[in-house]
């Protein structure tokens, strides 16, 4: 069974991706910021599914980190079969207000460190002729975002990117899916204090489960873009035909504090 390599597998959706690989049988590299998280969840697999689990701590939004997690990789003789590059985080407010630093490492973490996996690990895919890589970006990913106006462009970099790559691999043996849930219940909005959004507040949000069961399911199948949730379907592709400009409005009045 495949190896697959998961980043930001400590909560949310990266934890319920490396739950349904290891069901399925396959080995993992986790890698996180939480090194006793990962580990805890190590035990756990390895004893529930009888697979082997390996464990890397790092801070994903540093210079070199996907350099440093594929050279570790590469000295333990592992063998990536899948990618998934999971690991993101937003932060929520007015550009004008924002923290710079912490925007900084946003980009560095959801565009950076991702661009440098899907290079690292790829290549070696190639020369195999096969492989695996899912790349999650988001609903965010159609639209602009005010409120949110980084982290909406981290994510449509994402979608472009990984478009274009996996047309340039698709006579090669591999495949690039980019998943695209919308709010889904993982303690995102928490961590980019989103939480009274009108997005959030008061909905009932899919679980980081079902969310990963559909992006691990879209990604054996090689599906290109998988938009998780028929609503998120329709309004993704509804901005297509819609101005820009009213796009943006109403992207803003969904995103806002809810009164």
């Amino acid at each position: 069974m495949a190896t697959a390599l998961i980043t930001g597998a400590s909560n949310g959706i990266g934890l319920e991706l490396a739950k349904v690989h290891a069901s399925k049988g396959g080995d993992l590299v986790l890698v996180a910021r939480n090194k006793a998280k990962l580990d805890e969840l190590k035990t756990t697999l390895e004893n529930e599914y009888k697979v082997n689990v390996y464990t890397i701590g790092k801070d994903l939004s540093a210079t070199n980190a996907a350099n440093e997690v594929y050279d570790e990789t590469t000295r333990q003789h592992i063998q990536i079969d899948y990618l998934i590059n999971n690991a993101g985080f937003g932060e929520f407010g007015l550009f004008t207000d924002t923290d710079w630093n912490k925007e900084l490492q946003m980009i560095n973490l959801n565009i950076t460190t991702l661009t440098a996996f899907t290079k690292l690990y790829l290549q070696d895919m190639v020369k195999r002729r096969s492989g695996k890589i899912m790349n999650v970006a988001s609903t965010a990913a159609f639209q602009s975002g005010p409120t949110m106006a980084v982290y909406y462009a981290t994510k449509a970099y994402v979608l472009s990117f990984s478009e274009a790559v996996n047309n340039e691999v698709s006579d090669k043996g591999v495949t690039i899916t980019t998943l695209c849930p919308g709010a889904t219940e993982s303690g995102f909005q928490a961590a980019a204090a989103m939480e009274e959004s009108r997005l959030v507040k008061g909905r009932k949000l899919p679980s980081s489960k079902e969310v990963a069961q559909y992006g691990y399911a879209a990604m054996m199948k090689g599906k290109t873009v998988a938009i998780h949730g028929l609503m998120n379907w329709i309004l993704a592709n509804s901005v297509r035909f819609t101005p820009r400009s009213i796009v943006v409005k109403i992207t803003r009045k969904i995103q806002d504090k809810a009164k």
